[in-house]
Parts: C-alpha cells; sequence; structure tokens
C-alpha cells in the first residue's frame, strides 16, 4: 500500500519505519532537511523536502496513488488543514491526525477528523502505572472516554463470579485468559487467581469500579 506521511519528527520516523518494514511504500514529508536525521539508516522509502500543503509536493509524494495519510507534525492547526485537504481534495481513503497539544484537541474533532493525542493517552497511562489499583489502563478511545483494562485476579477473588466483579452495566468484558490460554466471557464460570480479564469501561465508571474492585485489599492474606 502506499502512505504519506507529512512530519519526521520522533512519531513521524518511527511510523515511517515501521510501515516500510511491513513492505508498504512510505512517502515522507517534511519542511527542515535535518529532521529526516530522525530516520533509522536503513529506511529505504521517500524522503521529500517541502511544505506539506503544497499542492506540489503532496504531487511528488504520490497523493493521487495514496492508501493512506497521516499528519504528525507539532503543528496541531498544519496537521489539521492537512489532513481535510487530503481527505476533501484527494479523496485519501484513510485519513489520521496526531495532536500534539490537547488545547487542540476540538479543531480536529470540528473536522471530523481520526485523531490519536499521544498527550492525553500517555497521562493516561502514566496515571494508570503510578496507581496501585488492580485494575490498570491499557489504551484509551474516543479521547479518554472508553478504556481498554487489564485486571489479574488476586487471590482474594478466587472461586468468585465474573459477572460480581465485572456487571455488565458497568463495563464489557472482552476476553480471559488462564495459564496463558484464551476463554471467552461465557467460557468462565468460576475465576481463579492468576487469571487475566480485559475489559472495556467508561470513564464515568471507572473511578467507582477500581474502588469496589480494590475494597478488599486490606483482608488479602
Amino acid at each position: 500500500m502506499n502512505f504519506i506521511i507529512v512530519g519526521c519528527g520522533r512519531m513521524g520516523a518511527e511510523l515511517a519505519h515501521r510501515l516500510f518494514e511491513q513492505s508498504h511504500n512510505v512517502a515522507l514529508i517534511d519542511q527542515i532537511p535535518e529532521a529526516f536525521d530522525n530516520l533509522p539508516p536503513n529506511f529505504m522509502g521517500r524522503v521529500i523536502e517541502g511544505d506539506g500543503l503544497s499542492q506540489d509536493i503532496l504531487r511528488r509524494a504520490g497523493i493521487h496513488q495514496a492508501d493512506g495519510l497521516a499528519a504528525v507534525t507539532n503543528s496541531d492547526t498544519l496537521n489539521t488543514v492537512v489532513a481535510h485537504v487530503a481527505r476533501t481534495v484527494y479523496h485519501v481513503p484513510r485519513v489520521v491526525v496526531r495532536n500534539y497539544d490537547s488545547r487542540w484537541l476540538a479543531l480536529h474533532e470540528a473536522f471530523n477528523l481520526p485523531v490519536v493525542s499521544s498527550t492525553i493517552w500517555g497521562t493516561q497511562r502514566i496515571m494508570s502505572m503510578l496507581d496501585e489499583s488492580d485494575l490498570s489502563q491499557l489504551f484509551s478511545l474516543d479521547h479518554g472516554q472508553i478504556n481498554l483494562c487489564e485486571f489479574t485476579v488476586p487471590r482474594r477473588y478466587q472461586g468468585h463470579q465474573l459477572l460480581d466483579l465485572f456487571p455488565e452495566r458497568d463495563c464489557v468484558v472482552i476476553a480471559v485468559t488462564r495459564a496463558g490460554h484464551e476463554l471467552s466471557p461465557t467460557q468462565v464460570s468460576t475465576l481463579e487467581a492468576g487469571d487475566v480479564i480485559y475489559v472495556n469501561v467508561r470513564s464515568a465508571k471507572l473511578v467507582a469500579l477500581r474502588h469496589r474492585l480494590d475494597g478488599t485489599k486490606k483482608v488479602e492474606a
């Protein structure tokens, strides 16, 4: 497939390299020549120095044949405009923007663009890792409104029912792993210590669920 990456900072360089390693055709655009120094030596995609808003630069990058474009510069306004042009003028089927400053998130949303906010996601992930809760966040969707979480069953919940811990009104259990084997939630009658449960939780329910799951820690041997 043919992909265009606008912005060769750390994220753009990493993204371009990973796509290249998967045998995709990658064209990378940046106005600053030194930015291409972020690329690893074995990157063999195309690098194009210039303005990502320039029609000539976009044509040189192969915008008319592009299967996808990612605008990942550190300018939220530039990312939005490039992505909007790619989608509405050149009809690129897959367009994604990076949100650099969370205060500009509403700008991307106003254009109805798919957004990855590394700042928001990174903050939530670090908070989760600092937290002593048994329920840890792995990933956030919908700008943090929905959270994919992991819960490793401690000894105090041995023999409990899955729905006792994760009632359907609060969350959706996706899968359970036991001794390295994946089980569907319907296959699990009672829980065993060491089971790993993956669950989707809305942010509005996350704090209450954490408190409930951690409430019996003091009685664990």
